[in-house]
């Protein structure tokens, strides 16, 4: 490799790490659902305000990221990002109420809109023949930060139930939760030291109007006889965009007539990628797993077969993105999410609950448990019954703290059919449509409005993500595993409809090669 793409891989390696930490600060939450639920006596939807408040964070923060990204430029955007992911950390393992978590939470999410700016700022320094690769690297860091996230849970837990005093004297027994979450704190700093390495995006220094620095970043990518072509090509983009630091302006060109089929596509691939509801999966993997009928602990290893999956399939994506084109990974890819989403709806369908003699003698440290006398030997048709009629019978709170060991005492299911679709789900979501946005999202756009419309379709899907994190542990209480995977399969449906259509192929083609066959004249 030469030392121009070697320049280009580190300088992506070190923004990418923003992808680690972003998939360590979601999942790490996944770990302590019910330790927060029972220590905080959460509801159902206190509990999705937990899980959620990130996504909410980072619908307030997008907007303000495309202005900062303009006008501070990407690197300082990214280290500030990278501040609030690490102030957050710590406010989160010291948070002393149930507020104070979610306040925690939401400043973690004002960092989210890290894949944003990162996603930019690799598409901006990246060779053409490379930049499949160097942006998808983005979602590899994503999918390692969230399966270190189920490996740290998972050994956390293992140590909290160890019963070595030393461990005990640290407070993993009491501060399970706390450690979880604190865990986070040192690949934060890391990330943040290192990204004062990374130079300025030879793009926004263009579009800024510093030609020299522009060119100086240049000589640390391109060959200099390459070097006057690329600043051309950037220089006559802006040019014929009528470059405009206004974000108002910026957005009447991202909506107006010249770029209707990129917005369509834009608009078609941040919904779906969110509304494959692949964050609640992710983030109540061992929920789900519990839902199964696992205890906890095979519910936190099960968790972990979920992370090997991601990054199986995302290092797959990434070798064959540049290979194989955008349009196939995403078009064969969602389809293969449709079929695996109605295989998990299938085996949710198909399954019966019913607690036995036997199973009665299991829940007998569970308050109250004599009351569940009545439900012996009835078999119910869904797990939503069966929930209504264990809380009627030991009361809500008691059924709510209790979950995970009645659903893995009372299940009749084929837990291996419904696992082997929830990890074909993941295997699909990460080859397809998972990296293939943010390569999509960085290609597409002219620099001139790049700065505001990665950040405005970012948010589009963050709004998704945080509707579907907000509601799955009430919908997954009040509606069924069924239902959710059902839902989930209609609304893919219907995007890969509008992308079937509309997507073109993009691999190997210059920012501005793209740009003159995506947007009218």
């Amino acid at each position: 490799m030469n030392p121009y793409r070697r320049n280009a891989f580190a300088f992506a390696a070190i923004v990418a790490l923003g992808g680690f930490v972003f998939g360590l600060d979601a999942a790490l939450i996944s770990g302590t659902v019910n330790f927060i639920a029972r220590e905080f006596n959460l509801s159902d939807l206190e509990l999705g305000m937990a899980v959620g408040a990130p996504g909410l964070g980072v619908v307030v923060a997008l907007p303000l990221t495309g202005l900062a990204s303009n006008l501070l430029g990407r690197k300082k955007t990214l280290q500030i990002i990278a501040a609030l992911y690490l102030v957050s950390a710590v406010s989160s393992a010291l948070a002393p109420t149930f507020w104070a978590l979610v306040a925690s939470r939401f400043l973690g999410g004002l960092a989210f809109s890290s894949i944003t700016v990162a996603s930019m700022y690799i598409g901006e320094i990246a060779p053409p023949d490379y930049r499949g690769k160097l942006v998808a690297i983005l979602q590899i860091n994503i999918v390692l930060g969230l399966s270190t996230a189920y490996f740290t849970n998972y050994l956390i837990l293992l140590a909290s139930n160890s019963g070595a005093e030393w461990l005990d004297t640290l407070g993993i027994t009491t501060y399970t939760w706390r450690w979880m979450l604190g865990s986070e704190i040192l690949p934060a700093l890391l990330w943040l030291a290192l990204l004062s390495y990374i130079p300025n995006s030879p793009a926004w220094l263009i579009y800024r109007g510093r030609r020299g620095e522009a060119m100086d970043v240049l000589r640390r990518l391109l060959p200099v006889e390459e070097i006057p072509e690329a600043v051309h090509r950037m220089e006559d983009s802006l040019r014929q965009t009528v470059v405009s630091n206004g974000v108002m302006d910026q957005l009447k060109r991202i909506f107006g007539p010249r770029m209707r089929l990129v917005f369509l596509i834009a608009f078609t691939v941040a919904i779906v990628q969110q509304a494959t509801g692949i964050n609640a999966v992710l983030f109540y993997a061992p929920t789900i797993f519990e839902q199964l009928g696992f205890g906890m602990d095979a519910a936190f290893a099960q968790a972990i077969w979920v992370g090997l999956t991601s990054i199986v399939f995302t290092v797959l994506a990434i070798l064959l993105i540049d290979r194989l084109g955008r349009r196939p990974l995403v078009i064969w890819g969602l389809l293969w999410i449709i079929a695996s989403l109605i295989l998990c709806a299938y085996g949710f369908h198909d399954a019966t609950y019913r607690l036995s003699v036997d199973a009665l003698q299991e829940l007998r440290d569970i308050p109250n448990a004599e009351a569940l006398a009545g439900l012996v030997d009835h078999t119910f048709t869904s797990d939503i019954a069966f929930k209504a009629a264990v809380q009627e019978a030991i009361g809500e709170q008691a059924a709510r703290a209790h979950t995970g060991i009645l659903l893995q005492q009372a299940a009749e299911l084929n837990a291996v059919l419904i696992l082997t679709g929830i990890l074909s789900f993941i295997a699909a979501f990460h080859f397809s449509i998972g990296p293939v946005m943010w390569v999509l999202l960085s290609e597409i756009f002219p620099i001139s409005v790049r700065g505001v419309a990665i950040p405005l379709f970012a948010l589009i899907s963050s709004l998704v993500n945080y509707v579907v994190q907000q509601f799955f542990p009430w919908q997954l209480a009040n509606l069924g595993g069924a239902s959710i995977f059902m839902t989930y399969a209609v609304m893919v449906s219907v995007g890969w409809l509008i992308l079937l259509r509309t997507l073109p192929e993009t691999k190997n083609l210059s920012i501005e090669e793209i740009e003159q066959k995506l947007i009218r004249s």
